[in-house]
């Protein structure tokens, strides 16, 4: 498949699916982080985080999904080893074993930033280059996170 099969300039795409293989990049460690925040979770929010962490994780493993289908639609292979994954990520790996559970919060916090930072970039050059089908995707991946920063947030007492 290529992008000409969905109607897009392939050129015009180019910068879209090089961003998107950077985001899957960036979700792969998010959610490596996210699946050790759950097992290494322990303190009194053991109940409450435990169960939130799984929800975000689960969640980002189907997101991970779309989007490395998202590149194969629009014509490229997407990112698939470990090693590309930790060079390009700007979300780095963490440590959560013995981690407090706040720093949990708050390291899963700065990387929902970067995501939502990525996002936005991506919204900006799938709109130049018409591709709505990727606008539209990152779109529902950013509100969800979005909404999730402000529930962690309150959660840890933040403004």
């Amino acid at each position: 498949m290529d992008a000409k099969a969905i109607s897009l300039n392939e050129q015009e795409v180019k910068p879209v699916v090089d961003l998107l293989n950077d985001y899957l990049a960036n979700y792969h460690i998010h959610y490596q982080k996210l699946r050790g925040c759950h097992w290494n979770i322990k303190g009194q929010n053991f109940f409450t985080l435990h169960v939130k962490f799984e929800e975000l994780y689960t969640n980002a493993q189907l997101t991970i999904d779309e989007i490395a289908e998202r590149v194969l639609t629009l014509g490229k292979p997407p990112h698939s080893r470990f090693a590309d994954y930790i060079s390009e990520s700007s979300i780095k790996e963490i440590d959560t074993i013995g981690l407090a559970d706040l720093a949990m919060v708050d390291a899963l916090l700065e990387d929902m930033g970067k995501l939502i930072e990525l996002e936005r970039e991506l919204l900006k050059a799938s709109e130049e280059a018409g591709d709505d089908g990727t606008n539209d995707m990152v779109n529902r991946f950013m509100q969800f996170k979005e909404k999730n920063t402000w529930m962690l947030r309150s959660f840890a007492g933040k403004k």
